[in-house]
Formats: structure tokens, sequence, C-alpha cells
């Protein structure tokens, strides 16, 4: 056996080495090492400096991904994202365009095929029959809808669209037959200008739908021709719309460095990892109702930095927080237990095909399996095997149907609550599937032509006795079903439909419940953001104390949303609080959130905010100025920037952006009331100008000031006019609306219509005699028109059993002691 060598025999060794010429091998032993020392030098360094900062990523399509990623290409393949637009091609086109007629509201519409193309003769914006060109198609099923290009100039680039308008005329790809898409609630003749027409705006793809259905949407609207030049990378909702552009990706994927980049990582947006926020605000770019705040939006942006999603308001969502109108996932997901505790949208839905993960009951029971049956078995669900009843997502996710065909689930994952049913009004899955008619009610029930349980529910919200009482006493079975069955160990616990309902409601207490939902961390953000918003109701503008506070405590919530709601609820305070409280929001590294106190502040004098404060908040109005600029292409965008250069005092930019407001959308209500007030600030400070003038002398300057103020007074006149026209008019489509007669009723009060707007804001009134704003806006036309009593005796009944907002309150003080100043002394005493 051989005798390892020791550290003697190394040392006597050494010097025999050092004199003998090395060999060589030694050599080229050395020089291996080197080059190697030499590779692994550069594949560090190729680690550590990586891809520089200043290379941005680029779309690069999915032929690019395809390369690498075959498998999930083949699920992609055939997928809704996959087909979610495409041309109008004989593969693509699914509807019956051989001589297809539709009668709709007296229209007879025919679609038709013509040299290889498709066609379709309708009623179009002028009124009148003529053939339209089928450019595009739009989804898959249930449903798919078809595409018309408007204003196309002949040297747009054949790269780009011009405006396109999505059909109402749409084919149902399951029943296989055309059926007209009504807008929800709107049971007529839609009129040719009607902005829900489907030539009207609220049918144009290039805003409406476009950057939820295309890859790297570009809408490229101009301004100053009324033109698109929308682009896009890809026409569908390809592999970059979820995982980002690619470039940088493949760059790292095709280098000869084993390593991935040492910042950028995958250089993909980051969707795995403990978090599951990123995931799922990913899918909520476009599965959510939401309005944009700054454009260019790319997957692993954050959301509230592009984004602010809507709330739970009255009109959207019921009390309990589940979907009236159609508002996708996202605002219903996190209120689930299941978003709070990690769950992400892919372990649902597979992440290519969409689809889901297994069939039925599985795809809950994959992890709802402790102890084994525990769920999946009557003894939870106490329906028989197989039915209805058995299904996980009938109880937890009850669907329902929009665009007449299309049934979408409630994704709170909640559990039924009859109970809550019984004591607010609300919905559960329990009624829903049990609308078995008592005989007694069955035949006048069976005249209205309910056809689903949302129907029932607004029958009984506009007042439908008969409907309502049979919706009570289904409520009532349901809990009591429950009760027997589940007994002790019954969930109910409590619920952020408490406090809105009191909030919905004016219900005593409110405030407090209110209060507390805000400041309750285990609650759902979107609740307590909504908590935050009817706090506005109930803000004493100079008190520091209970609602100010919540909301000031509410500023420095972990919430993203409700940081903004809280922001959006102190816009009446008093502009020291607001200086106060929110100039150092501006600083919050949610742009959601900076830009919101930003456009609030905008209100307070720059001689009040300190000089780095002012600088820092010039930066954040010009983002605000960037996200309006999302809707260069309706009246809406421009009024922000207006009401945003008015606060800032720069009148004459503000009358540029009501004027292009106009301009963009004609028929839009609002700019016209907006310029009209700008114009008569305008005279007043005129005329203060000429005052001063005048008292100084200076009859040259006090001619000037006065020299505009004839054709201002005008103006006005003329914006009064065409915008009294056009509330008439949307008064007239919705009437049944609240807010719409109220409007109405100021409009005219413009005109000098006293006894017509007396009768739109009493209109309004009775419509919801609850409403703090519509008790307000009445009392103060009696208060203005010489009628305190009835302003009084308004306020006094809107607020009986209820709690009095602030506003309420302090007109009402102000009310009784002009009445008491009013009346008579008492004869003098001797």
């Amino acid at each position: 056996m051989a005798r390892r060598p020791s550290a003697k025999d190394a040392v006597s060794i050494a010097p025999a080495l050092v004199r003998r010429p090395p060999a060589r091998g030694f050599w080229i032993m050395l020089s291996t090492a080197a080059v190697v020392m030499m590779a692994v030098g550069g594949l560090a360094a190729d680690y550590w400096f990586g891809i520089p900062d200043s290379q941005q990523a680029k779309f690069v399509g999915r032929e690019a991904c395809a390369k690498c990623h075959q498998t999930e290409l083949a699920k992609f393949t055939g997928s809704h994202h996959d087909l979610a637009m495409d041309l109008a091609t004989e593969k693509t086109v699914l509807a019956d365009f051989d001589d297809a007629q539709l009668t709709h509201y007296g229209v007879t519409s025919k679609m038709f095929r013509r040299d290889g193309k498709y066609f379709i003769n309708t009623e179009g914006p002028d009124g009148k029959l003529a053939d339209f060109e089928i450019k595009y198609v739009f989804g898959v099923t249930p449903l798919q809808q078809y595409m018309v290009e408007f204003d196309r100039p002949a040297e747009l680039p054949a790269n780009e669209i011009a405006r396109l308008q999505v059909l109402r005329v749409s084919w149902d790809t399951i029943q296989k037959k055309w059926f007209h898409l009504d807008p929800p609630d709107v049971k007529d003749k839609l009129a040719p200008d009607d902005m829900l027409h489907w030539t009207g705006f609220a049918q144009c793809w290039n805003h409406m739908c476009a950057d939820c259905h295309s890859t790297n949407l570009q809408k490229n609207y101009d301004v100053a021709t009324g033109v698109y030049h929308t682009t896009f990378s890809e026409i569908d909702v390809s592999c970059e719309a979820c995982h980002g552009p690619g470039s940088l990706h493949v760059q790292l994927a095709s280098a000869v460095s084993p390593f991935w980049d040492r910042k950028h990582g995958h250089a993909l947006a980051k969707l795995k990892g403990t978090d599951n926020k990123p995931q799922v605000e990913m899918c909520a770019n476009c599965h959510s109702r939401r309005r944009g705040i700054s454009p260019n939006f790319q997957a692993g942006c954050g959301y509230y930095d592009y984004f602010a999603n809507e709330l739970l308001p009255r009109n959207i969502y019921h009390a309990d927080g589940q979907i009236l109108d159609e508002v996708y996932e996202y605002g219903s997901f996190v209120q689930s237990k299941m978003f709070h505790k990690g769950i992400r949208c892919t372990d649902c839905h597979d992440p290519h095909s969409v689809r889901l993960k297994a069939d039925g009951n599985k795809v809950c029971t994959n992890c709802h399996q402790h102890p084994a049956a525990k769920y999946d078995t009557p003894n939870h669900h106490r329906h028989k095997e197989g039915s209805t009843g058995a299904s996980c997502v009938e109880c937890h996710m009850p669907a329902t149907t929009y665009m007449e065909v299309d049934p979408r689930r409630d994704h709170s994952l909640r559990i039924p609550r009859p109970d809550l049913s019984v004591q607010l009004g609300t919905g559960n899955a329990c009624t829903a599937c049990h609308l078995k008619l008592d005989e007694k009610t069955k035949p006048k029930l069976e005249q209205k032509e309910l056809k689903s349980y949302a129907a029932w529910q607004q029958a009984a919200e506009r007042g439908d006795a008969t409907v309502k009482a049979e919706l009570n006493r289904l409520d009532k079975w349901a809990d009591d079903a429950c009760e027997k069955w589940y007994g002790k160990q019954r969930k109910k616990e409590p619920h952020f439909a408490e406090a809105l309902h009191a909030a919905r409601e004016n219900e005593p207490g409110a405030e407090e419940k209110l209060v507390k939902l805000l400041g309750t961390r285990t609650m759902p953000a979107i609740a307590r953001a909504t908590a935050a918003l009817e706090l506005r109701t109930y803000l004493n503008p100079q008190s520091e104390g209970g609602v100010t506070k919540a909301l000031a405590d509410g500023l420095k919530d972990s919430e993203i949303q409700v940081r903004a709601a809280c922001i959006l609820a102190l816009q009446g305070a008093s502009d020291p609080m607001v200086r106060k409280l929110l100039l150092p929001m501006i600083d919050d590294p949610s742009r959601l959130v900076r830009t919101e106190a930003a456009r609030i502040l905008a209100r307070i004098p720059d001689a009040d905010i300190r000089g780095d404060k002012l600088q820092r908040l010039r930066e954040v109005w010009k983002e605000f100025e960037a996200g309006a600029s999302i809707m260069n292409d309706r009246a809406e965008g421009h009024l922000q920037l207006g009401v945003l250069a008015e606060s800032r005092n720069q009148l004459r930019d503000a009358q540029r952006h009501y004027e292009t407001a106009i301009r963009v959308q004609p028929s839009f209500t609002g700019p016209r009331g907006q310029l009209a007030m700008l114009l008569e600030r305008m005279i007043q400070e005129a005329q203060e100008q000429a005052e001063q003038a005048s008292q100084q002398g200076n009859v040259v300057a006090r001619d000037e000031a006065l020299r505009p103020i004839p054709s201002l007074h005008f103006e006005v006149e003329k914006l009064r006019q065409d915008e009294l026209s056009l509330v008439e008019r949307d008064a007239a489509l919705i009437p049944e609306e609240a807010v719409m007669q109220q409007q109405l009723g100021f409009a005219r009060y413009t005109q000098n219509w006293r006894k017509e707007a007396a009768t739109a804001l009493l209109t309004a009134w009775l419509l919801d005699p609850h409403s703090p704003e519509t008790t307000f806006a009445l009392a103060i036309f009696y208060r203005d028109t010489g009628w305190p009593e009835k302003a009084l005796e308004i306020i006094s009944t809107a607020t009986k059993d209820r709690e009095a907002p602030v506003h309420l309150k302090q007109l009402e003080g102000e009310l009784k002691q002009q009445l008491s100043s009013q009346r008579p002394a008492g004869p003098a005493r001797n």
C-alpha cells in the first residue's frame, strides 16, 4: 500500500522542483487554467454588470417566445386570450352572414358577403340604412361581436387603425343566432345621435375595449384632427401582455452566459413568489372596473401606479360587496378570504389556456380536502349529490348574466348569508337558486317577466311591493333552513355590509359604524376604502376630531386604495386642514395617492406652500396631467385638466381645456356648464379690475377691463342654453335617476325657470328621499327662492329617524336662525 507523502517529504521535494525546468504539459495546464480563469472572470463580469439600465425592453411577439416555450404556446393557442380579437376572415367569423336578418325596434339589419368580405346593412349615424364592412371580429364565446371602421383618412398607414365601432347586432355562439345587445336597462330604440347607439362613443373600440383585447396598445388620438392612429404589437392578448416586453429576456436566453441578469433576473414581469399581489394585480389590469391614472402600463408595473379600481358604490355593488353591475373579477376577489390567504388567479386557472385546472368541484377540493371529503359531501352542502346545490360555485360564486348571454361568477367566494338578506335586503345564493313562487303571488309575478335573480332584486329596489314581499319570504325561508342545518356551528361573522348599508340609508349610528370599519384592518381594503368615501358626508370642514381624525389615520394605512379614498374624503375639509394633512402625501410611493393629493392641493395658493414642496407639487401635477391625457379622446380628460388649471388660477388654460372638451365630444353634458361658470368668474374679476381702475381715476384701464364683459355675458347665456338642452335629453333618457333630475333642476334654475327647476329638484328628492345630496339641493333651492319654511320641512322629513350629515345640520341651523330673525317681535312691555 503506497504511503501518502508527508509534510517532511514535501519540503525535501520542493528544491528539486525549483531546479528542474518545467515540462511542456505544465505550460499547457497553466494556459488552460488562465483561459478558464478569464472565461470565469468574463462570465462573472457579465453577471455583475448585466444589461445597462438605459436599455429598455421592447415587444418582440409570440414567435420569439415560441422558440423555447412550445408547451405554453400549445395551451395558449385557441384560448380566449388568443381569440380576443382578429381580422374578419372566413376562419375567424363565426356568425351567419349568408343573407341573415335581424329586426330590432323596427330596424331590420341584414348580414351578407360581397367580394369575399363581410357586410352589414343597418342604421348608420345619420339614421339611414347603409352597408358597412366588417373589419374585425371581437371575442369568441359565448358571443362574438363585429367592428366597423370610420373616419379613416386615405393617408393613414396600414398598421394604424382609425375609429372602430362595435356593432350591437351580435352573434350568440352557443345558440347560433343573431341578437341585439341592448345597453343595460335600456329597452327601447336608441336614437342615432345617442352615445349608446352602436356608432356612438360608448361603442368606440379605441377607447372602451382596445387596451384589454390587444397587446401593447397605443391609442394615439390626435386632438387637432380628431383622428385615431391606433397601433398594437399583436392584435390579441398575447404572451407579452402578461409577461411584459420580451426583448431583454430573449437577449439573456440567447447569451453564452449560464446566468440570468443580476438586476433584471429573467427580465420579465415577476409574477411568482410568496406575495400573490403582483400576479393578481397584473390580471386586474384588465379584469377590473377601473380608470387609468397614467399611460403605458406594462406587466410587472404596480397596479395603483397606473389605475384606480372602482370601490363599492351603491350603483355598482350591493352593500355586502356582491356584484350588481358588470365589474369583472378583481373587485370581488380582493374581498375574499382566499385573496388574503395568498391565493392567486393561477391557483384555479391555467395561466396559458385560461381554463380551470380541474372540472366541477375538483378545482375547489384540490385545496379544500382536509379532512378527507369534508366539503364535497351532503354533510356540508346539505343537497343531493350531483345536484346544483352540491356544486361549490353555485353556493360560493353565484353567477350574474351580463351582455344578455354571458354569465360571470362573483369571485368573492363568500359563504351564503341569508341572515344578512333578512336584516339588510342583500342577496344570497340560496334565494337565487330557489326562486319558487308562492301560489298566491305566482300569477302576479309571472306577468312581470323577471327572468333572473338580478331582475327580481332591481324590481324590489324600485319599490315593487309584490316582488319585495316574495323575496323577503324566500330570504326568511333560507335563513331558517341554515339555522336548522348548522345551529351553533353556523358562521355569522360581523360583516362590512352593516356599515355600508347604514350609510346608504342614513341610519342613526352610520357615522360610528363607518369609522369603525375604516379602522378595522381585518376587513377587506376595498370595503374600508368605501367607508372612507362614505364618511365624506359626515366630515366637518373645520374640525380635527371624529371623522377628520379617522381619515387622517387612514392616510397612514398600508393599503393604497384606503389612503387614496381618505384623500378624496378630505377634499371637503378647510384649506388649512387640506394643506396640513395632504401636503405630505405628495411624496407617497403610490402614484394614485400622490396625484389625488396634488389635485386637491391645487386650490391652495402657491404663496402658502414652502418652496421645496411647491416644486415637488409641480412635478406631481405633471404626473396628473399625463394621466388625464389617457382620455384625450373624451371630454372627461380635458375637463380634468380644466379643473386643475382653474384651481391653480390659470384661467386662460382652463378655458382652452373646457373648449377642447366641447369640441372633442360636442354632445357630452358638463363642459359647457363648467365653462359658463369659469366665464362668470372672469366677468366678476373684470368688474373688480374696472372698479379698482375707476377708484384710481384710470378711465382707460377701466374701459379696457369692461370691454369684454358684454360678449362674455352673451357666451355664458349661449352655453347655459346648450347645456340645458343636453341635460333635458339625458334626464328624458333616464327619468328614474335622481342625479339626472337634480342636474336638470340646476340647469333650469340657471335659465331662471324657477317653476320647472322646482319640479325637477322635487322629483329628484322623491326618487331618493334619503339622499343627503337631493335633500340639500332641494333645500338650498327653497331657501334661495324665498321659502325657508319649505327648506326646513324637507330637511326635517329627510332626516327623521336618520343620521343628518354635517352640511344638512349646518343648513338646518342657518334656516332656523333665519326664520327666528324674521319673526315679528312680541308686544312691547310698559
